[in-house]
């Protein structure tokens, strides 16, 4: 061994040729890469942003492993495009969040669960050719070609306190479907519960009004009595933990090709039981304790007169969010 401790802590030059692009050339990349594409073009590709760094630098020429591995560096792929949602954060929107964080805090009380719900569209795909099971050394194979065979709407409910879920697979997903759904939770899947809140997006079929359009009034009033609905906050389903467990059916269960209506229900089922005897539940971390003030700061500023706001958010503009808790729990109590 030749040297001493000095000597090893040091970095001696390394071979090889220096960096093709500096850091303010890297800098210029990176910007570039952020702003939009030339005229005509979709997006930037390597080769149009390694010809646009030639004509802003005094580069004669660059490759497009240059501008790769440049761009992997920070993470930067300007092939990618994603779609979001940008909420209206307002007191409502805080108001029905903080509705759903306490419904998901509370203790389990068998006489007033709350159940998730919500509805996933899915693909009923068959195929051409029978695939060839596996062998050792050889993974199972399946030919490219597949068969459409329609579509099937999956009703989802989630118990939010103990390990139950249930997969209702339909043709449709109208305002009637829906009402059957509601009633066979309080009929069926809770017949002794008091009251159920059911957690839900801002779909138009979510209404207590599809009940009065499926089923007589006397019946409609008679489900509803024992149904209490709470709504996510527009553009903010991930609020809702049924989502958590959609995702999970589709990547244990429904990731594959699955060419009938028959031998979806069958899967589900089978996916259905073993899950719920698992004990498997969602674990929910996001309270309104962990939330933090960032959520209430982003309330508009409040206008100067009461009378511009009413109920939840009059309380949220003008109250901090514990306060305003409190003066709901009294008002309604």
């Amino acid at each position: 061994m030749e040297g001493n401790l000095e000597l090893a802590l040091s970095e001696e030059a390394r071979p090889g040729a220096a960096r093709k692009l500096s850091g303010k050339e890297t800098a210029l990349l990176v910007a570039t890469v952020c702003s939009s594409p030339p005229a005509g073009r979709k997006r930037w590709t390597l080769e149009l942003l390694a010809g646009e760094l030639v004509q802003l630098t005094e580069h004669d020429g660059l490759s497009r492993e240059t501008v790769r591995r440049r761009l992997a560096e920070d993470d930067l792929k300007p092939w990618l495009r994603k779609m979001w949602c940008i909420p209206q954060v307002d007191g409502t929107y805080v108001a029905r969040m903080e509705d759903l964080l306490d419904l998901y805090t509370e203790a389990a009380d068998p006489k007033r669960p709350v159940v998730c719900f919500d509805e996933s569209p899915t693909q009923l795909i068959g195929e051409v050719r029978e695939p060839l099971p596996a062998a050792p050394g050889q993974p199972e194979r399946y030919d490219c070609e597949y068969r459409r065979n329609g579509t099937a709407n999956l009703f989802v409910f989630l118990d939010a306190h103990r390990s139950w879920r249930h997969v209702k697979v339909t043709d449709h997903r109208t305002a009637h479907d829906f009402a059957d759904c509601m009633r066979e939770l309080a009929d069926v899947h809770y017949p002794d519960a008091d009251r159920i809140r059911v957690v839900m997006d801002n779909l138009s079929t979510h209404t207590a009004g599809a009940l009065y359009e499926t089923f007589p009034a006397p019946e409609a009033h008679r489900v509803l009595q024992r149904l209490e609905f709470h709504y996510t906050p527009k553009h903010a389903s991930w609020l809702n933990m049924v989502e958590i467990e959609i995702g999970v059916l589709r990547g244990q269960c429904l990731d594959r090709r699955i060419g009938t209506r028959e031998g979806l229900v069958s899967e589900i089922k089978a996916w259905e039981r073993q899950r719920n005897s698992s004990g498997a539940r969602v674990k929910w971390k996001f309270t309104t304790q962990r939330r933090g003030t960032r959520w209430l700061a982003l309330i508009p500023t409040p206008p100067r007169s009461h009378n511009h706001c009413a109920g939840a958010l009059a309380l949220l503009w003008h109250f901090s969010s514990e306060e305003a808790q409190a003066l709901m729990a009294v008002r309604t109590s």
